[in-house]
């Protein structure tokens, strides 16, 4: 999706959006930043791909349910979004690999200046995406990376942010 109207001053703040109970908390954390600084949050869906590509016309309707709900939690959001930073999101929907798109889409977009993220609570780790971009692929990227401890309540989100 395109970006619409956005000064080139103007702070970006990113959120991956996935199903995660912590993703709420770095989406209140990046619109009480946006808000804060006069800002923009932008949303980034990304539809992996499922492990139906033998069967085409299978693949082809699961790539249409994953559309359609990936545009109705993002206009979800938006909503949650404009009430919190003021503002609705740029929104974008892209295909393939998360940690992938999520690395074009901040490669392609020099308007975006933080990657905000919110940790796992689970006692695995931080998450995936967090470990490869705060390991192998940290130096790759040209915004900072703002990781929020995923079992902040809202109250502490508001102190910090």
């Amino acid at each position: 999706m395109a970006m619409h109207g956005i000064d080139s001053g103007e702070r970006v703040f990113l959120v991956v959006v996935d199903e995660s109970d912590e993703m709420r908390v770095a989406l209140l954390y990046a619109s009480l930043r946006a808000k804060a600084v006069d800002g923009k949050v932008a949303l980034l869906y990304v539809i992996e791909p499922s492990d139906f590509l033998q069967w085409m016309a299978v693949e082809n309707l699961a790539r249409e349910e994953r559309r359609a709900e990936a545009e109705t939690l993002l206009n979800d959001l938006s909503e949650v979004v404009n009430k919190w930073a003021g503002s609705m999101p740029i929104l974008h929907v892209r295909e393939g690999s998360r940690r992938e798109e999520l690395l074009k889409l901040i490669d392609e977009d020099p308007n975006i200046s933080v990657l905000v993220l919110a940790a796992s609570t689970n006692p695995t780790g931080p998450g995936p995406l967090i470990s490869s971009l705060t390991t192998r692929l940290v130096n790759s990227l040209r915004i900072p990376i703002t990781i929020v401890p995923g079992d902040l309540s809202d109250e502490e989100i508001e102190a910090i942010a």
